[in-house]
């Protein structure tokens, strides 16, 4: 775990603008039309609407989409009664945590009131402002009643995440664990020590779950809370246990099979964890001090399953993994209130995800090979791309059925598309290419079938329906590989090229090559130890028929699958040479970028065929190119060089295609900003519209250019796809070992269509 100073925590505070959020517009705003339509005088009729239908407030403004993190600072984090105005930063942080996991904007909100009831009016003035509201940080008792006041009086949703977030998430959890232990949540016994909001929470959504609260001994710093113990809480009461056998958490401790902490740090000992239960259940979830340090209840007792609020231990109980995604499915139905079936739903969607096989992006950011469910992984972690869907879709389905949704979500599918665009993990451009591969699903090879993200994404694909796997590579070590990733091998084709049983094979493949390349110096021999590599015999296997495309790249050099896919492929008929292109998706749109890895510095010939196959391939996805041949100048301002060439291309594009928009050559500016270029040179082929094809000079500007968009924007708004092939004969597309597994599955569902367009083709050559 990096250890945070306080030097590097003041400085990130600090640096640039001051704080952690901003507020950035969603409309046009740069003309007076737009202005007009903004404020005055245009902004007046959704107000007349509004006021006609006060529903409509959620269709004209963004209370739909708004929550309000709350606080009077008096219980934050581990620093207590700090005063509203000092719990800012947090209230900041948990708002940034609303934007960046679930795509809810989110405001802070300091009170400066410890009286409950002025408290409760403050808030009620404010939410009409709000779509929910978020409790943050206010102690105990009062954040009860608080709590429990708001959520009657107002129709909107109302959570304070200390209580219930924690809850939610430890229950989860103790599903899991429970069920990994081998018992049943109706017989553990459970020692809970803590009485304050969160554990009072944690305790009532264990017993919704099954526990019984027979079986909970509740403790606070006075000891074990028992029934006639003087001056208790309305919500101690509830947690008193009946027992006159235990008097202190030791005691406590003897036999039990689930140990909650939420009080403080180093309070337990081994001693205590030794006698506790088989199979051991600890959720030290005190912050940044468990109860009990993971080392020493491990040591004390290697069964135990063990549970924390920090980072840099297995099974993290931490409230992210909830609050933004209970919020969003409530949110996204208008629900009035978030009430006990939509936590419980949240908290089985939870529990479920952390059982299912664990995402590629959740494995690389732990750096681990894989995540299994079980005693060391029984809670998802935060980073896991499926917890907005799941959680999501599950909390707005429990306010539908439990009616208090005012929205109804009748296309379940659409809606889980909907949050995986809002949060970028998946476009309609990538959707809209894997329906239309599953239309034709094709036999693909890949070549390096014994590589972890290889056959994770060959799974993948044959998953999403548009792939039957062919794998290359030793059966025995794919099936190890398999079965330690828990991968199913069902429906996938395993193929030791270099076996016995593929020696027919070989020759048959060897002599077709050396026909066809008999005078270019090739010997049959030579062929035949040509097949016994994977490049080589996979191309073959394309080009014979016996499969649809090919995948390869991650441990071959570019240069090397280039020299073999001339030779066994060979360049499509009408050109001289082929190159690749990078699809960047966009909230601005689909840009396409070529050469981005096959040519080095293309002269004039290689260009005139890139902006060709740059032309062909954007069609192939179904738009109409409009193209810009880029240089570091505009329209012969340096007519010298490289400038030079591409503006002689550009003017042989123009002249055999002139229906065709394409111009340059121009800087990438020109080419992107349509109002500055229009205006600069009004001549161009190109105005009035907007760019989506990018022609650089050279493979260092084009590789350049899509790595720096990927690194820059893709985690806000979009995917780059590709290395996409252009000019091969047949369906061979590449990797890189930067490669992802959904990488190589886009990839994958790229060369389906090309072999589906192959297949086409072959069937009716005046297409």
């Amino acid at each position: 775990m990096v250890k945070i100073t306080k030097e590097a925590a003041l400085h990130y505070h600090a640096m640039g603008k001051p704080g952690k959020i901003e507020i950035v517009p969603t409309k046009p705003y740069r003309t007076q039309t737009d202005l007009s339509l903004a404020y005055s005088p245009g902004v007046a009729e959704p107000c007349l609407e509004i006021q006609k239908d006060p529903h409509d407030v959620y269709r004209y403004t963004n209370k739909g989409n708004l929550v309000a993190v709350i606080s009077n600072g008096t219980a934050v984090l581990g620093l207590g009664d700090i005063g509203a105005m000092s719990g800012k930063p947090v209230m900041e942080g948990k708002s940034l945590l609303f934007k960046i996991y679930a795509g809810v904007d989110a405001f802070d909100i300091e009170v400066d009131e410890k009286d409950p009831e002025k408290f409760i009016q403050a808030v009620k003035a404010i939410a009409p402002t709000f779509g929910g509201i978020n409790l943050e940080d206010i102690k105990a008792p009062e954040c009860f009643e608080i709590e429990r006041r708001l959520k009657d009086e107002l129709d909107i949703p109302v959570m304070h995440d200390d209580q219930h977030g924690t809850a939610i998430i430890s229950a989860a959890g103790m599903l899991n664990a429970v069920d990994v232990a081998g018992k049943r949540m109706e017989d553990v016994k459970v020692v809970v020590n803590g009485a304050g909001a969160a554990a009072i929470s944690c305790s009532r959504l264990y017993c919704a779950f099954g526990v019984r609260k027979e079986n909970i001994v509740m403790l606070d710093s006075k000891g074990v809370i028992t029934a006639d113990r003087p001056n208790l809480t309305e919500q101690k009461r509830e947690f008193a246990t009946t027992r006159t056998d235990v008097h202190s958490l030791a005691e406590a401790m003897v036999g039990a099979d689930v140990f909650v902490g939420l009080s403080k740090g180093n309070i337990v000992s081994q001693e205590m964890v030794r006698t506790m239960a088989k199979n051991p259940i600890i959720f030290a979830l005190a912050n940044p001090v468990p109860e009990i340090s993971y080392e020493d209840a491990k040591a004390a007792r290697p069964d135990v399953l063990m549970s924390t609020g920090r980072t840099d231990y297995p099974n993290q109980i931490n409230n992210v993994i909830g609050f933004p995604y209970i919020f969003r499915g409530a949110l996204d139905v208008a629900a009035t209130a978030i009430n006990e079936e939509m936590k419980m739903a949240a908290a089985r969607a939870i529990a479920e995800l952390a059982r299912r096989p664990v995402p590629d992006i959740v494995n690389r950011a732990y750096h681990v090979r894989h995540f299994t469910f079980g005693p060391d992984y029984f809670i998802p972690k935060p980073v896991d791309p499926r917890l907005i869907t799941e959680v999501s879709m599950a909390v707005a389905k429990a306010a539908i059925d439990s009616g208090v949704a005012r929205k109804d979500i009748s296309d379940w599918r659409a809606y889980r598309q909907h949050l995986r665009e809002l949060m970028g993990q998946e476009t309609k451009f990538t959707q809209n290419l894997y329906a239309a591969a599953k239309l034709h699903p094709k036999r693909v090879v890949y070549a390096e079938g014994t590589h972890p993200t290889m056959l994770q994404a060959a799974v993948q694909a044959k998953e999403e329906g548009f792939c039957e796997p062919i794998l290359l590579g030793n059966e025995i070590k794919i099936k190890a590989l398999a079965a330690e990733l828990h991968l199913d091998l069902t429906g996938c084709q395993l193929l030791n090229l270099r076996d016995d049983s593929q020696i027919d094979r070989r020759h048959r493949y060897a002599r077709l090559l050396a026909e066809k390349k008999q005078r270019e110096g090739y010997t049959l021999q030579e062929a035949m130890d040509k097949m016994y590599e994977r490049n080589y015999f996979g191309m073959m296997m394309v080009e014979t028929g016996d499969a649809d495309a090919f995948i390869t790249g991650l441990y071959t050099k570019y240069s090397n699958t280039i020299k073999v896919a001339k030779e066994v492929i060979g360049i499509r008929e009408g050109y001289s040479h082929f190159g690749t292109m990078h699809l960047i998706s966009s909230k601005k749109g689909i840009f396409f970028i070529a050469d981005t890895l096959i040519n080095r510095d293309p002269d004039a010939e290689t260009l005139y065929d890139l902006a060709k196959l740059s032309a062909s391939t954007v069609r192939f996805f179904n738009r109409t190119p409009i193209m810009a041949m880029l240089s570091y100048s505009n329209f012969g301002s340096d007519n010298e060089g490289k400038p030079a060439v591409v503006h002689d291309v550009v003017s042989r594009m123009q002249q055999e295609f002139p229906d065709l928009a394409i111009d340059g050559e121009m800087q990438v500016n020109f080419a992107l900003d349509r109002q500055l270029r229009d205006e600069k040179y009004p001549f161009t082929r190109l105005k009035g519209q907007d760019v989506n094809t990018l022609v650089f000079p050279t493979l260092s500007a084009a590789n350049s250019a899509y790595k720096m968009v990927k690194a820059i924007n893709m985690a806000d708004d979009g995917e780059v796809i590709g290395p996409i092939q252009m000019g091969l004969n047949k369906p061979i597309h590449f990797t890189d070992f930067e490669s992802s597994v959904r990488d190589i599955v886009n990839v994958t569902a790229v060369a389906v269509l090309d072999a589906t367009v192959q297949s086409k083709l072959e069937e009716k050559p005046e297409l």
